[in-house]
């Protein structure tokens, strides 16, 4: 690790999508960055222990024991992030504690690489659709911005991450800059097929379109999926996009980062005098020593949550109730994407057919609903929602209805079960004010620190979502000739899709927002936020792809802004 300086060009704070991004850009722009995270480091490859892990190969087959489960109650509320092989990459609840006036499931990862490494890969852009909703509705502040403003950066993002998917030509989702798309199997052809001959309102089905390279085309370290769906345990393939496979070596290339790990960012220190940011401060994790390092250009990228903690912990005599946060709307308007809601069923025939590989993807189903042009309109609930899923076939348990021995056993346990098919909503949820988080400075962490309470839920209009989901769901499903349909609604918290977004929202007046168009705070114009924090709307998309092309088209402003000013 290069040795420690106090004065840099630029700080960027979090080392996930937004933050190695901005690493990459800054850098690369000619600015020497420190890169501060605030947990341990992870180096690609070499830093992934269970990523060729068999079950059998692993203490207890895989298991957790009691003793690692109380440790991470909270982290455990999705069902999927304290398995084995990925527990060592989600945060122990007792070490970093949250409180809940309202439950929310807040998975948090603090290593180099934050959630990057983790994070399911679904790249989606937003449209107009969804950067004139609020402003359509009266929902919300208007985005500043508008599909024009971030398309080229959409592109850029895109052909150096890799994204495969097919181009469907749909205004409400435009189309990527694509790497060959992954293959639907047979009952998922067949779904659509289905859709297309019985539905008239332009609904679709496709493959995800999911951070995959599939192509041969070279980027710099990495190779194409191997199809082994163990990415969230550190692909070292670096197939999938990350920030330890991808934007930090490239950062790390230029000979202008330094990055710095175990460093607890809490406050990004303003001058008066100067009206404006001139660094930061942190603890080190590991000996608790406080460290002030100074820059003329901060970003700050540490998951919507941790981002607005830190800057309202970033409190002074211009802004004493945090950083920017003249309009009082900093830590409010917390969304996530609600999900859970949908159905599945089995369908007869097919049996002659299988497929190969593990594909670290499913199906996707556009929006159909609210699209602003008179078809399939509901007026119980604005906006709308896409569908994922996946087709699949059973295992021999469906083959054999009681235990056997002999040839004809083993037999019967080399034959697949029958086919199944299952899609689950995935719902945009409105912004409202009092969906918020505070800082509890009765209740301190290990390191003195205030800690966070939630107070965010899902109200009427995601509820009345819900419903349409679910019938919409049983209808697509039957008309396909799925039987035995079963349906869901697992109604969780919001954090329970890992999008959490909107703490320090983008907007045109800074009476009702914390940043601009270019995403610096309003009145503090060296401190940049480009993470979920800087969301204005959610729309019903998976919003990494839109995070990583804001951040690209920010650090682009910063790194004109520093040379116009140190020419």
């Amino acid at each position: 690790m290069k040795e420690i300086k106090d004065k840099y060009d630029a700080i960027v704070i979090g080392t996930g999508v937004t933050g190695g991004w901005a690493a990459k850009e800054l850098c690369e722009g000619g600015l020497k960055t420190l890169v501060l995270e605030r947990g341990r480091m992870v180096k690609h490859i070499e830093d992934y222990p269970t990523a060729n892990l068999d079950p059998w190969d692993q203490e207890l087959r895989g298991k957790t024991t009691p003793e690692e489960k109380a440790r991470q109650t909270k982290q455990a509320r999705s069902g999927y992030t304290t398995k084995n092989e990925t527990k060592h990459f989600f945060v122990d609840d007792i070490k970093h504690p949250y409180n809940e006036t309202k439950r929310f499931d807040w998975l948090r990862g603090y290593h180099v690489g934050g959630r990057s490494i983790m994070w399911g890969k679904q790249s989606y852009r937003l449209s107009d659709l969804d950067f004139g909703a609020n402003k359509r509705d009266g929902h919300g502040v208007d985005w500043p911005i508008r599909y024009k403003d971030l398309e080229p950066w959409y592109s850029y993002v895109e052909e150096y991450i890799g994204v495969s998917g097919e181009a469907l030509g749909l205004p409400h989702l435009p189309d990527s800059v694509f790497d060959p798309p992954m293959e639907l199997n047979c009952v998922e052809e067949h779904l659509k097929e289905s859709l297309s001959k019985n539905f008239d309102d332009g609904r679709l089905l496709t493959i995800g379109r999911v951070a995959h390279i599939t192509s041969d085309k070279p980027r710099e370290g990495r190779s194409k999926c191997q199809f082994r769906n163990r990415c969230s345990r550190g692909c070292p393939y670096g197939a999938y996009f990350s920030s330890n496979s991808s934007t930090l070596p490239a950062a790390e290339r230029t000979g202008n980062m330094t990055i710095r790990p175990n460093s607890i960012a809490y406050e990004v220190v303003y001058d008066a005098d100067k009206k404006k940011a001139t660094g930061v401060k942190i603890i080190d994790s590991e000996t608790k020593e406080k460290i002030e390092f100074k820059a003329d250009v901060i970003f700050v990228c540490a998951s919507a949550m941790a981002t607005a903690s830190i800057l309202l912990q970033s409190k002074s005599d211009r802004f004493p109730n945090g950083l920017g946060n003249d309009s009082g709307e900093l830590g409010h308007n917390i969304m996530d994407h609600h999900l859970g809601a949908g159905a599945s069923g089995r369908i007869d025939g097919f049996e002659d057919k299988y497929y190969s590989g593990r594909r670290p993807n499913g199906l996707y189903i556009p929006r159909f609903v609210n699209l602003g042009n008179k078809t399939n309109e509901n007026k119980n609930f604005l906006r709308g929602y896409g569908y994922q899923g996946k087709g699949s076939r059973g295992d021999y348990s469906e083959t054999i209805n009681q235990l056997g021995y002999g040839a004809e056993f083993k037999e019967k346990m080399l034959e697949p079960g029958g086919w199944h098919l299952s899609i689950g909503g995935f719902g945009e949820c409105l912004p409202y004010h009092d969906n918020k988080m505070t800082l509890d400075y009765d209740k301190l962490d290990q390191w003195g620190l205030p800690t966070i309470t939630f107070d965010a839920e899902w109200k009427e209009n995601e509820f009345a979502m819900r419903k349409d989901m679910i019938a919409q769901a049983i209808t697509m499903l039957e008309k396909a000739g799925f039987k035995d349909i079963v349906t869901r609604d697992k109604v969780a918290a919001p954090g329970i899709g890992i999008h959490e977004m909107g703490t320090a929202r983008m907007g045109h007046n800074p009476k009702t927002s914390v940043l601009n168009k270019h995403n610096q705070i309003h009145t503090v114009q060296n401190v940049y936020v480009t993470d979920g924090a800087a969301m204005t709307s959610s729309g019903c998309q998976n919003p990494s792809l839109t995070y990583m092309a804001l951040t690209a088209r920010a650090a682009s402003h910063a790194v004109k802004q520093f040379k116009a000013q140190n020419s």
